[in-house]
């Protein structure tokens, strides 16, 4: 299928729907730059995330967010659903599906859906729809597409929270959802409890207090987030670890360095040559 693209320029919306063509340009590492779901009708769709490489099987979803490096190495008989948040994020939606829900920022796992027999129909259903909805070019178009996709996102999500996988009950609370996302916004420049505890109205006591139940701290999830844009920047660009140092907020690179080396095991030095060797 030809890959099909609504926009909407009073938002600066942006939706499209297509096939593996759509990730031909992905035969590289790079941010994939919107969120996405990539459907595999096919088995054998193998595709880097992070460096992490994954095996689609046949019928599974793969859901990615904007900020996530990609690599599609091989595969055929995709669907592909691409938005930014323009199209989607904007409207007001349960925390549940939106963009800060399960299968976007509410989860330490890469979510991958599958597909029964039953839901395929559904799914393929729903796709013959968005099609349709893509050529009417009406008054209506925006919103009966953004339903749509609210539709397609609550339906994944469903199938990912009742999966018997054992990552997929690893489902964030509201409060944990919450804080994830200010760091998302805000880990290069405050590295700190305080700052996080601050926007939610809470003392870092109780903050830390709240997460008790949780196997982590809200330093343990500010440090890994450092960490991981260090990991990409290292291995996907060629800044220097005191350029990654400084573009990540630090005064003094050695501080990353050592919160880098007590997370990995190694400092950002050897990590990246440790990178260019497998690549090479």
């Amino acid at each position: 299928m030809k890959t099909t693209t609504f926009t909407e320029f009073s938002t600066d919306a942006l939706l499209k729907i297509g096939d593996q063509q759509v990730l031909k340009e992905f035969d590289s590492p790079r941010q994939i730059g919107l969120y996405s779901f990539i459907w595999a009708l096919e088995s054998g769709v193998e595709i880097i995330v992070d460096s992490e490489p994954i095996l689609l099987r046949a019928n599974q979803i793969l859901a990615l967010t904007p900020i996530q490096y990609v690599q599609f190495n091989s595969g055929d008989a995709l669907r592909v659903y691409q938005f930014n948040r323009e199209f989607y994020c904007i409207k007001d939606h349960d925390k549940t599906v939106g963009c800060a829900g399960d299968l976007f920022f509410g989860n330490d796992y890469i979510p991958l859906v599958n597909l029964s027999q039953e839901e395929q129909e559904k799914f393929e259903l729903l796709h013959q729809i968005f099609l349709e909805e893509m050529d009417n070019q009406d008054r209506v178009q925006a919103e009966m597409l953004r339903m749509l996709m609210a539709r397609f996102i609550i339906k994944t999500t469903r199938l990912l929270n009742a999966g018997d996988h054992p990552q997929q009950h690893k489902k964030k609370s509201d409060l944990l959802r919450k804080f994830n996302m200010l760091v998302e916004t805000h880990f290069k420049n405050e590295h700190s409890v305080k700052f996080y505890a601050e926007q939610m109205f809470k003392s870092p006591k109780t903050l830390a207090n709240s997460f008790s139940k949780f196997n982590s701290t809200p330093l343990q999830i500010i440090h890994a987030r450092i960490v991981l844009e260090a990991k990409r920047l290292l291995t996907y660009t060629d800044l220097s670890s005191k350029e990654i140092a400084y573009e990540l907020g630090f005064d003094d690179p050695a501080h990353l360095s050592k919160l880098f080396k007590k997370n990995t095991g190694m400092p950002p030095s050897a990590f990246k040559a440790s990178k260019e060797t497998l690549s090479a």
